[in-house]
């Protein structure tokens, strides 16, 4: 069965899908993006994520293409056509057609909305089978990491040059020396004295929506964790790492750079906290 897209009111086989070569989002990346997992017929922290969607909307004065009660009608459609049950949903919105000139067009435009969906395996049950390489790279990205923007190329070189060197993630840092984020994921560090931390959210990260689901179920359960700075020095000499994203779900890190991290398996922490956001999904 040929996959189908959403594109600007119709459900299109992907093949025929296209945007007008003047959308602005083809043009300039002007447009906000969001990604969801499906588990089992069920859109994993989708309040957290359409609540992100709302916020990038406004940050950029980008009007909502329709309601979240239409949207969400809209996304067990293209579930429904597309069969899937457990996938990845993929949802991006743009300022839509207009002669190429760089202010924001005025009037408004109308918003183009695409959204797809693909199959994917349902998380593994045992972490072992979840590890993962990492290397470390300055962060070149934008000054605005907390708009979840279709602006992604420093993202995607880094994410290349990881993939370059067998690892799965581009861990960045910044100018100080301090550990921003992932390229396409939260980075989380449990310290060589046993302290679990990630960053604090601000302009220079993505406030992941998964890392707020685990911090819910963290708070719940009463495990202690702190929102810091910390540096790349952490990072290498930390007991655990592990990234967290709507694909990574808690992706234990192993190998830095090269080197082992911990003894090169799975931790206590990592292992903990991957059965709790499994039961999170169920």
């Amino acid at each position: 069965m040929a996959a189908i897209a959403y594109v600007n009111g119709r459900y299109l086989p992907l093949a025929q899908a296209s945007v007008n070569v003047e959308d602005r989002g083809y043009q300039f990346g002007d447009g906000i993006y969001e990604v969801l997992y499906v588990h089992r017929g069920r859109l994993a922290d989708a309040e957290l994520h359409l609540q992100r969607l709302a916020r990038s909307l406004g940050e950029i004065e980008l009007p909502a293409p329709m309601s979240v009660a239409a949207l969400r009608i809209v996304i067990a459609e293209v579930l429904r056509r597309n069969r899937i049950t457990t996938g990845l949903v993929y949802m991006q919105v743009t300022r839509g057609v207009a002669r190429r000139d760089h202010p924001i067009p005025s009037p408004a435009l109308r918003p183009s909305l695409v959204i797809t969906a693909r199959r994917k395996p349902e998380p593994p049950q045992d972490i072992a089978d979840w590890t993962a390489e990492a290397i470390t790279l300055p962060d070149e990205r934008w000054a605005r990491c907390d708009i979840k923007s279709t602006n992604l190329l420093p993202n995607v070189m880094a994410r290349t040059k990881a993939q370059r060197a067998g690892a799965y993630e581009a861990i960045l840092y910044d100018a100080e020396g301090n550990v921003t984020e992932g390229a396409a994921s939260t980075a989380w560090i449990v310290t060589a004295e046993g302290r679990l931390v990630t960053r604090y959210l601000d302009r220079h990260i993505l406030p992941g929506c998964t890392r707020a689901a685990l911090i819910e179920a963290l708070e719940g359960q009463g495990i202690g964790f702190e929102e810091r700075e910390f540096s790349l020095d952490e990072l290498r000499a930390a007991r655990e790492i592990f990234l967290t994203g709507a694909t990574s779900f808690i992706k234990p890190v192993v190998r830095l750079d090269g080197a082992s991290v911990g003894n090169g398996a799975p931790g206590a922490t990592a292992t903990a906290l991957f059965d709790l956001y499994l039961q999170h999904l169920r």
